[in-house]
């Protein structure tokens, strides 16, 4: 299978899964990993036992069954993979994958910095930054266009500010965005929420949501020092990153979801380059670091 369709199966398998039925007011203080409902992956039932079940859940149960076994493949193929010690080779918590190692390795387990989350979703569970907040201190924002994230962000991120927003190229307006059956599709992309960049068909809702550029919203809160910005977007990254002054703000680490020439080449024009050793963990996002520093850790 060629990389990039293992890639965009991943990040299917992922968001599906865990939209199906996210729930934070379930998740515990401190989870050793995150928790995802009970469905016929980890309770089979044969379909004769259940005579009332249709065939379609049958067919969906087992569509998810299928999912969970990428991304535990997904988990197996890096477990070893070369380099993997320290840091590294600890049991994540909280991210879906091993973004929460790799944002530790490289800040060493720094305590006290700083995060913004742009695309953040759900406050514990599949997140980048709340081993952050939790275990070392950090405080930052969280940003997401959907507003049912903001009463758990607010409820289970103490440190942190939630903010309703489309995150894009310009502020002031009222945009569309695609809230997506499986939520963590949603999109300002009508073509990825539902799913038929990944090859599948999902139901869309289109909303209006208020847009802002990352820098108004910097700058409004008053914010002029990030250690790590975590960009997770469905596509819409490049859109945000223009309304980002990233020569001012310049984040030591940014992270942003898909492999993507484009957003590397604006990364690139603004002194900042691509961590080549995170590839090996991490075969959904990328990883970038200002090419003018210190070149002592990661």
């Amino acid at each position: 299978m060629h990389i990039q369709l293992k890639r965009f199966g991943l990040i299917l398998a992922a968001t599906l899964f865990f939209a199906a039925g996210c729930d934070s007011s379930s998740e515990s203080d401190e989870p050793s990993a995150p928790k995802t409902p009970k469905t016929a992956e980890t309770s089979p039932v044969p379909a004769e036992a259940v005579p009332q079940a249709s065939a379609k859940s049958i067919e969906k149960a087992a569509k998810r069954f299928t999912l969970k076994k990428i991304i535990q493949a997904h988990r197996e193929q890096l477990k070893n993979a070369p380099g993997r010690t320290g840091i590294l080779k600890e049991k994540k918590r909280y991210s879906l994958f091993d973004e929460e190692l790799i944002i530790r390795d490289f800040f060493q387990d720094r305590e006290g910095g700083y995060f913004v989350d742009v695309g953040c979703a759900w406050p514990i569970i599949a997140n980048n930054t709340y081993y952050l907040e939790k275990h070392l201190g950090w405080t930052g924002v969280g940003i997401d266009a959907l507003e049912e994230h903001a009463p758990i962000w607010r409820r289970d991120r103490p440190g942190s500010k939630f903010f309703t927003y489309l995150v894009t190229d310009h502020s002031g307006t009222e945009d569309s965005f695609y809230k997506s059956q499986s939520r963590g599709l949603s999109s300002a992309d009508r073509g990825r929420a539902d799913g038929k960049h990944f090859g599948g068909t999902l139901e869309v809702e289109e909303v209006k949501v208020q847009s802002i550029t990352l820098t108004d919203l910097l700058d409004n809160e008053g914010i002029g020092k990030i250690d790590l910005l975590a960009m997770d977007i469905e596509g819409h990254e490049l859109n945000a990153l223009h309304g980002f002054d990233i020569d001012r703000f310049r984040p030591e680490l940014v992270v942003t979801e898909g492999k993507r020439p484009d957003v590397a080449a604006f990364f690139e024009e603004h002194g900042y380059e691509v961590i080549e050793r995170y590839r090996a963990f991490d075969l959904v996002n990328d990883y970038f670091r200002r090419s003018d520093r210190v070149s002592t850790t990661p």
